[in-house]
């Protein structure tokens, strides 16, 4: 994608060439939502894009979620590719379109389906059906096809030829059909499958170079073996053991493939992986005729989508694209992402024990979603506090339950970072998405087979090309450590970056909204005021009162949240609602719910307190702002001195303004903050 930007910057097509930043799988990029003024694409997966979309973004700080949330549906345009491979996510990406139109969104957002075998009847989920009734179709016309780059891509000939060899076999035969000097493509539809093979090619006494490519690499080793499998094949040419990585995103050619029966339209892909531009008079395709008798040997896929495609493989001589029948396989049925799922997901406040909502079904099938693994030598038992969270080039894909398994077969620890306690603690159970932390001698990788749970020697940890902060918890503010700023001049600069980032993206606020986010701006710091964060300020000074500071103490009261004070203060002096909001979810750690935890320090008896903050702590006087008593009476169900409560001031606001709108919004005071600390790239 670089270098096709860049070629077009060199063609004059294009006055600057847009940044181009990648999440799939390990290799997570962490900066792209900092400048959403800037051009930018984005190329990722399906579980990268669609979770952080559905505000529930996998191998990301929770609290950045909301950020993420907001930019991916505001000023964006989405290529679904393949989508015949996309499963739960297909509808889930439908259904996101027609809440965008529903909703409403701060700016533009629209999406594209991309397929060589797609059915216009595969978008029809319940929403879009509605608010999308007649989306334009675009497809290879007539007077395309006359051209001869296309007329040798469609009648590009690949024999198909049934090999019914089992696994103790197969590895021979694979060897006796490669030939020298071309690249062979072997396919496997399970991970394991494909490792096995390519260790029982591995122990022939002779074979050509071989590579095994799938998605469980850390990044690095996954972009080395991607290099060899792309490059020249040489005099012996290569072997390369795959899986259903190599469907969609890789423009790779082969002279030989040998895959496993799978779904048409996922044939139909592999096929298109063979003598891909017509430029080999001999390419041939060895499909394994192996029929499953059973729901689990047909895994990840049904029998009923092998049985299909294997009868349609008999009929076929040649696997020319001209000759394959169109699919009209309709998609699995799958869980619907309905309005007030969306709505639910817009908080992100996890539940007294730290879990959260896990949006895995509409992202993949059940059994087919992934946790992240990094491995780290550290001395002692427990991982040290301030060890550094994973850098993206750490980071490897393991299957949910192979991560289970992995938990139970072993005797050793493994640890994930607890929010609510901001301490490693061990992993009892494991959730997608997960981050998980191994240490480096319990092994489970190996840099030429990747994730591999029986795996038993030391993995050699990634060298982190870049300082990173230890992981931050809900009581964490490392947004606070920064060169001293007042709070009158953190204030001061904090708005002056929103009205330049207001003007680059062309005012995306309605004139009623603009002065609550430019009061949210100016005042989103006022908690900062409270006692317990001006003692944790140092060197100590006094005098002023500070919003930044080199270095931070731990709060006195655990669970301290500054933002909350400052809301409690703003809806006290009688500021709108939307500014109240803002003002509070400016760190994404305080948003439409508000409770204590049960790690907080409680307040004296009959007074209520929640995420540090006691009722009738004293917040001093800033600039014209006066003296507050602080009340938490908003926490209570229904009407009290303060008016409405938090949840309903909350709900209104989203009802009002949807769920799109709202985060946006948020997202701008919360960038306009950073710059205004700045620290554009550094919260990780």
């Amino acid at each position: 994608m670089r270098q096709w930007t860049e070629r077009l910057l060199d063609k004059g097509l294009l006055s600057h060439a847009p940044s181009v930043h990648v999440l799939m799988g390990g290799d997570v990029s962490r900066d792209w939502d900092t400048r959403p003024e800037d051009e930018a694409i984005l190329v990722g997966t399906q579980d990268q894009l669609l979770s952080r979309a559905l505000n529930r973004g996998y191998s990301m700080s929770h609290f950045r979620c909301p950020l993420d949330f907001a930019l991916l549906h505001n000023d964006a345009f989405w290529v679904f590719d393949e989508i015949q491979l996309m499963g739960a996510g297909l509808s889930t990406s439908t259904q996101l379109e027609a809440f965008r139109r529903r909703f409403s969104c701060a700016m533009p957002c629209r999406s594209l389906w991309c397929s060589a075998t797609l059915d216009p009847g595969w978008l029809n989920s319940v929403d879009f059906a509605i608010h999308c009734p007649t989306p334009s179709l675009r497809t290879l016309e007539e007077e395309d096809k006359i051209f001869p780059q296309v007329q040798r891509r469609i009648h590009a000939a690949k024999k198909l030829i049934q090999l019914a060899e089992d696994d103790k076999k197969l590895a021979s035969a694979i060897l006796a059909e490669h030939r020298k000097g071309t690249l062979t493509l072997v396919i496997r539809n399970r991970v394991k499958d494909a490792t096995a093979l390519f260790e029982a090619l591995q122990k022939k006494k002779q074979h050509p170079p071989l590579s095994l490519l799938h998605s469980r690499f850390r990044p690095a080793d996954r972009a080395r073996v991607l290099e060899e499998a792309l490059a020249e094949p040489g005099e012996e040419g290569r072997i390369v053991v795959t899986t259903q990585v190599v469907e969609a995103g890789v423009d790779i050619s082969c002279a030989t493939l040998v895959t496993d029966v799978a779904p048409w339209s996922s044939l139909v892909q592999r096929f298109g992986r063979c003598n891909r531009a017509g430029e080999l008079d001999a390419a041939r395709i060895f499909w394994l005729d192996r029929p499953c008798k059973t729901e689990k040997a047909a895994l990840p896929y049904t029998l009923a989508e092998l049985n299909v495609a294997r009868s349609r493989l008999l009929k076929l001589q040649d696997a020319a694209p001209i000759l394959l029948p169109h699919c009209t396989d309709a998609p699995k049925a799958c869980a619907a992402l309905r309005a007030p799922d969306i709505l639910d997901l817009f908080d992100t406040t996890p539940d007294l024990a730290g879990a959260d909502t896990d949006v895995s079904r509409f992202i993949r099938e059940s059994n087919d979603t992934d946790v992240q693994a990094f491995w780290r030598s550290w001395e002692g038992a427990t991982p040290p506090l301030d060890m550094p969270g994973p850098a993206r080039e750490e980071l490897c894909p393991v299957p949910l339950g192979e991560m289970r398994e992995f938990l139970k077969a072993r005797k050793y620890k493994v640890w994930i970072w607890d929010n609510l306690d901001d301490n490693w603690q061990e992993a009892e159970r494991v959730r997608p998405g997960s981050i998980v932390l191994i240490r480096d001698t319990e092994g489970g990788y190996d840099p030429c087979l990747g994730w591999k749970a029986d795996v038993t020697q030391k993995v050699l940890p990634v060298e982190q090309s870049v300082s990173l902060p230890a992981p931050a918890g809900l009581a964490a503010d490392p947004e606070s450590h920064s060169t001293r700023q007042s709070l009158q001049e953190h204030g001061a600069r904090t708005l002056s970056a929103l009205q330049g980032l207001l003007f680059a993206l062309g005012n995306p606020v309605p004139p009623t909204c603009v002065a609550s986010l430019l009061a949210a701006a100016l005042r989103h710091d006022w908690g900062k005021a409270h006692k317990v964060f001006q003692d944790a300020c140092q060197p100590a000074e006094t005098g002023k009162l500070w919003a930044k500071a080199e270095k931070m103490l731990p709060y006195a009261r655990p669970g301290f949240r500054h933002e909350l004070a400052s809301a409690l203060a703003l809806l006290q002096t009688g500021h709108d609602d939307l500014t109240v909001y803002l003002a509070a979810a400016h760190h994404g750690k305080i948003r439409l719910s508000l409770r204590a935890f049960p790690n907080e320090q409680t307040a004296d008896e009959g007074l209520r307190s929640a995420r540090g903050i006691h009722e009738k702590d004293i917040l001093p006087a800033v600039d014209d702002l006066p003296e507050i008593s602080l009340s938490l009476a908003c926490m209570d169900i229904g009407y009290s001195d303060n008016g409405a409560s938090w949840a309903e001031r909350m709900l209104n606001l989203l009802d009002t303004w949807g769920p799109f709108r709202l985060a946006f919004w948020e997202a701008l005071v919360r960038l306009a903050d950073w710059r205004a600390s700045a620290e554009d790239t550094s919260h990780a």
